[in-house]
C-alpha cells in the first residue's frame, strides 16, 4: 500500500487515477516546513510562524452540521468544527476577517476565523438563512430564506445586524449576488423559476423575470451589466442584460446537466460553473459568453474555490463526501480528501480574485 506522500509519484487519486500532485504544492509544502524549522530556531513568535503557514481550506458538511478544516500542506483534515443544524452555505466576508456558516434550521450564523479556524462567535435569530452575502461596502447583509419564501436585508455596523426589511419573493429563494456598487441584490427563485432584483438602499423589489428550470447560483460580471444564472433543472447558463428597467435574457450557454455553482477564476474574464448532474465543470469566457474549456467534476460537483495562483480547483464532491483537488493544466483529479456528509461550500483565504 502506498503511503500518503503528496510529493511522491504514483499517488492514488480518485477513481483509480495514479499521478503526481502539481509541483507547486510540493514546493509550498517543502518551503513551509523549511521556514518553520528556521523560524523556531531563531526564536520567532509562534503566532507569526502560524500566519506565514498556508491558510486552511474550509469544507461545509451540510448533513453533519460541521465544517472540515483541511491543511493544504498535507491535505489532511486537521479539525472538524460543529455548527448549527442543516448548514447549507459558507461565505467569506469581503474584508476576509471571517468565514460565515448559514445554519438554516438553527436560525443562526457561525463566524470562523479564516486563518486560525477558531469559532469567533454565533449570531442567533437570523431566520432560515439558506444563502448569504455581504454587500462589497459591508453596509448590508442579505440572506435567502429558502423555506419561507423571503429575502431578508440587514444593516451591518461592523459588529451587529439589524433587520431593515423582509421582502416576500417567489417560491424557494435560492442564491444571491450583489453588484460592485452595493446597490442591487439579485436572487433566484428555485421553484417558481424566476430571477428578482432588489434595490438595497430602499429595500424594494425592482423587477422579476422568468428563467429556465430550477435556477440556482448567480454571477455578475465586473462591469455590473450582465448576470449569469445556472439552471440546475436544465443544462445551461442563462445570460441576462441588467442595465435596463428589467432583466432581459440575451443568451443561453450550454454547459452540462445540472448547472449549479459559479466561481470566478480571478483573471477578469473567466468563470467556472459546476454541472452537478453531468459531473463536469465548465469554463466560461464572460466577455464572449461561451464555454472555452471543461474539467472533470466527480460525484455531484457543487461549490468551488480557486487557489491563489489560479491553477487549482478545490471542489465539494457532494455525493462522495470528499474535497476534490483538480489540476487545471492537466484537467485531472489529483487528490480527494474524505470530509463529512454532503459537502457543500468550499472557501480558503488563499484564493484567486472573486472577479
Amino acid at each position: 500500500m502506498v503511503k500518503d506522500n503528496a510529493c511522491a509519484p504514483g499517488v492514488l487519486g480518485w477513481g483509480g487515477y495514479t499521478g503526481r500532485l502539481p509541483t507547486r504544492w510540493c514546493f509550498v509544502k517543502s518551503l513551509s516546513r523549511l521556514f518553520l524549522v528556521f523560524s523556531l530556531a531563531l526564536g520567532m513568535c509562534p503566532a507569526l510562524v502560524a500566519a506565514a503557514a498556508p491558510a486552511p481550506v474550509f469544507v461545509l458538511n451540510s448533513l453533519d452540521g460541521t465544517v472540515s478544516v483541511i491543511d493544504p500542506a498535507t491535505w489532511k483534515e486537521v479539525k472538524r468544527i460543529p455548527t448549527g443544524k442543516e448548514p447549507h452555505h459558507l461565505y467569506m466576508t469581503p474584508d476576509e476577517k471571517s468565514v460565515i456558516v448559514a445554519n438554516a434550521l438553527s436560525d443562526s450564523l457561525t463566524f470562523i476565523d479564516p486563518r486560525t479556524a477558531e469559532v469567533q462567535r454565533t449570531v442567533r435569530d437570523i431566520i432560515d438563512p439558506y444563502h448569504l452575502r455581504f454587500s462589497p461596502d459591508m453596509k448590508w447583509f442579505v440572506t435567502a430564506a429558502n423555506r419561507l419564501n423571503h429575502v431578508d436585508i440587514y444593516r451591518w455596523d461592523g459588529q451587529s445586524m439589524q433587520l431593515a426589511k423582509r421582502i416576500p419573493t417567489g417560491k424557494t429563494p435560492s442564491h444571491l449576488w450583489i453588484d460592485t456598487r452595493s446597490s442591487t441584490v439579485w436572487s433566484t427563485m428555485q421553484d417558481s423559476d424566476e430571477l428578482v432584483a432588489i434595490d438595497l438602499p430602499t429595500q424594494t423589489l425592482k423587477w422579476r423575470v422568468k428563467t429556465g428550470p430550477m435556477p440556482a447560483d448567480v454571477f455578475g460580471t465586473p462591469d455590473d451589466k450582465t448576470v449569469l444564472v445556472g439552471l440546475t433543472g436544465g443544462d445551461s447558463v442563462e445570460v441576462y442584460d441588467v442595465t435596463g428597467k428589467e432583466g432581459r435574457l440575451i443568451k443561453s450557454i450550454k454547459t452540462g446537466k445540472g448547472a449549479h455553482s459559479f466561481r470566478a477564476l480571478g483573471d477578469g474574464r473567466h468563470v467556472l460553473v459546476s454541472n452537478r448532474v453531468a459531473n463536469t465543470i465548465s469554463k466560461i469566457d464572460y466577455q464572449k459568453m461561451e464555454v472555452v474549456d471543461q474539467f472533470p467534476g466527480p460525484s455531484g460537483p457543487d461549490d468551488m474555490d480557486i487557489s491563489a495562483d489560479g491553477k487549482t480547483i478545490l471542489l465539494a464532491s457532494r455525493w462522495a463526501g470528499k474535497l476534490t483537488v483538480i489540476d487545471m493544466a492537466t484537467r485531472s483529479v489529483v487528490r480527494q480528501i474524505a470530509v463529512g456528509k454532503s459537502p457543500h461550500g468550499v472557501w480558503t483565504l488563499d484564493h484567486a480574485s472573486r472577479q
